[in-house]
């Protein structure tokens, strides 16, 4: 194991909130999270006892007709996919197969977890009502809606809402309860809860997402892809712990293929690149999806966007609240942030401004910094400049001369996540003599549950995944 890899083992503990006095889990401060907005101790638990304690049901107007009957002007079928327990991509898999299509043909809106029964919409092209009608796979289920002109797409929706169940929680119900109540009051209070990047967007047993991003962005390709390969973590299986330290000390990368297991199979690709084309690192990269590759920057990103949340709030700056130098941008008319309609915050429209938060039409904003991202001014401007210079890095960096097809212009972001969570306190059923709590609450497009549940539970993310 390489020092660096040592490093990562020994500080997986856990480190105090500096805002709240609230341990925070250490695999939370490696995503750049070091606090919570709540300041009451958390009720432990465990999500995803099963996968019906976890539901999620997609919020989308997109346009259809009631009508299953193919012509030219309507060749896409829209269907409602109802699924439990499945991968999103494995279901396009086994469904494409089922009906004799390619995948390419099925789209939708946005990927949703695998332990969870999940409700979306999907396109199928050039699909019948009676070919759906005739596959069957186990847990899942179809309901055909109608059809439609254009194949629905990543991002044609308005949100998702949730029905989570956390369990086996230790607390008596009237102490869960209390704990509940006083955790949805903070959250009210604030308008919601800061809207981090969970640690799914970095890999829940693994966060190396952020670090193969950091090592893009400084050109070094080869030690991007020996820290993807080769870099162990301590929550993950023992079986890839071992593969992972023989690359790592010995480069056999024939003999790391051969001992990788299969459902490691973006790891096996890169290697047998590398093994039929030493030294293109480069080309390794892009056998794997493209929403993979590109991901390792936009997880750099999203790493620095939780710092500057964190250093907002132990400065005292508000979530909902402008100052002189702040970024804003407003509600699009799907009533979701427009990132792309910014105003600066000055002495003379701060008020105006406020007004429109204060009501929900306005939102403040941070960078995932990329080439051309505006930054903000006064102590929000300090704030970012601070961090993005202790990165080392500045915008011409994210142009990624040595890998172009990941660059990234980057894009602010709002800062606050509205929510409004429903919770229900009862005996645990499945556990006796424990207590659980039912959260409902809804979330725009984009955004992470697990950011609202962490606020209730404060425990290791793995107890979330």
């Amino acid at each position: 194991m390489t020092e660096e890899q040592t490093n990562i083992s020994e500080t997986m503990d856990t480190k105090m909130s500096e805002t709240t006095g609230i341990n925070v889990p250490a695999l939370e401060n490696e995503i750049g999270i070091n606090l919570y907005s709540t300041t009451t101790a958390g009720v432990s638990g465990v999500l995803r006892y099963q996968p019906t304690d976890f539901i999620v049901r997609e919020i989308s107007n997109y346009p259809y007709e009631e009508n299953d009957v193919i012509d030219k002007n309507r060749k896409y079928l829209m269907v409602e996919v109802t699924k439990e327990n499945w991968d999103t991509n494995h279901f396009l898999k086994a469904y494409s197969s089922a009906l004799g299509i390619s995948h390419k043909r099925i789209t939708y809106a946005g990927t949703k977890d695998k332990r969870a029964v999940t409700v979306q919409k999907m396109s199928l092209y050039d699909v019948t009502k009676e070919q759906v009608e005739n596959v069957h796979l186990k847990d899942v289920s179809v309901r055909v809606l109608g059809r439609s002109q254009q194949p629905i797409g990543l991002g044609d929706l308005e949100g998702n809402q949730f029905q989570i169940v956390i369990r086996n929680i230790d607390l008596p119900e009237a102490e869960a309860k209390a704990a509940a109540e006083k955790t949805t009051a903070d959250i009210l209070k604030a308008g919601g809860v800061p809207n981090f990047f969970g640690i799914q967007r970095f890999g829940s047993r693994r966060p190396v997402t952020h670090h193969v991003g950091e090592d893009l962005l400084k050109g070094d390709l080869e030690k991007a892809i020996l820290r993807y390969v080769s870099e162990v973590y301590p929550d993950e299986p023992e079986e890839t712990k071992n593969v992972r330290r023989y690359i790592a000390e010995t480069n056999d990368f024939k003999g790391g293929v051969l001992q990788f297991p299969d459902y490691l199979g973006h790891e096996k690709a890169l290697l047998n690149h590398l093994i039929a084309r030493p030294g293109d690192f480069k080309g390794a990269f892009m056998v794997l999806p493209k929403n993979l590759y590109t991901m390792f920057i936009h997880a750099y990103q999203s790493w620095l966007f939780n710092r500057i949340i964190c250093e907002r709030l132990k400065n005292g700056l508000s979530l909902n609240q402008a100052v002189v130098g702040d970024i804003v941008c407003y509600r699009a008319k799907d009533k979701t942030p427009d990132p792309s309609r910014l105003e600066k915050v000055d002495e003379d429209n701060i008020d105006g401004i406020n007004g429109l938060l204060k009501r929900g039409r306005a939102f403040i904003t941070a960078p995932l910094f990329g080439s051309v991202t505006p930054f903000a001014d006064g102590i929000p401007g300090e704030i970012e400049c601070r961090l993005i210079e202790e990165t080392g890095f500045t915008p011409e960096d994210f142009k990624m001369p040595a890998f172009p097809e990941v660059a990234s212009k980057g894009l602010r972001k709002e800062i606050l996540l509205e929510v409004e969570p429903n919770v229900l306190v009862a005996a645990d059923d499945l556990n006796e003599g424990k207590t659980k709590l039912t959260l409902e609450f809804k979330l725009p497009k984009g955004s992470y549950a697990t950011t609202v549940l962490r606020e209730y539970m404060k425990t290791n993310p793995l107890n979330m995944s």
